[in-house]
């Protein structure tokens, strides 16, 4: 019996989730897990309840992308190794992987290392614009809601008594967002 995985992370859009969903259901799995949160995370429920599912020496864990086991390579080679020492299958719909052979087997741990470069090339990528933009001045994140002339508007008015709700509501902030203006040095 085919079993499928499916994973999205906090970046992912739903309609990935949906993608995956139907190319599983349209490669035959009888019943499909889901996960939706960052594959960075190691207690991965639905991955843990697909395994669980799956028996051993009959099933194929089926997965439409590779990448959907794990964001590292160890912990996907983990997963990998566990179905492996199981019987069990492993079928990626977006590359031709039969991890039966040795020619599959080693397909898998190139595409797996490949996944985990690109990876690292990314953040790597990330880390830099972060320093650029830090050397150019400006700060990583979202825009300030308040600007320095507006904190100390701020500052007097809660020191002249306003209440934070009507401090917030006359800028068109939030109430946390006067306390973190309060607090900021």
């Amino acid at each position: 019996m085919k079993v499928g995985y499916a994973r999205v992370s906090t970046r992912d859009q739903e309609g990935s989730l949906e993608g995956q969903e139907a190319a599983l259901t349209a490669a035959g799995c009888a019943k499909v897990f889901v996960d939706r949160l960052s594959g960075a995370r190691a207690d991965r429920p639905g991955l843990k309840d697909a395994l669980g599912y799956l028996r051993d020496g009959e099933d194929t864990l089926v997965v439409a992308r590779l990448d959907r086991l794990g964001r590292s390579l160890p912990d996907a080679l983990r997963t990998v190794q566990a179905l492996a020492d199981r019987g069990i299958g492993l079928q990626a719909l977006d590359v031709d992987l039969d991890t039966s052979t040795a020619s599959g087997r080693l397909m898998l741990n190139m595409l797996l290392m490949l996944a985990e470069w690109e990876r690292d090339l990314l953040r790597e990528r990330t880390r830099e614009g972060v320093a650029r933009a830090r050397a150019a001045g400006r700060l990583p994140g979202p825009k300030p809601k308040l600007s320095a002339e507006q904190v100390e508007a701020v500052r007097a008015a809660v020191a002249g008594g306003q209440p934070v709700a009507a401090v917030a509501r006359s800028f068109g902030v939030s109430r946390p967002t006067i306390y973190k203006a309060l607090g900021a040095a």
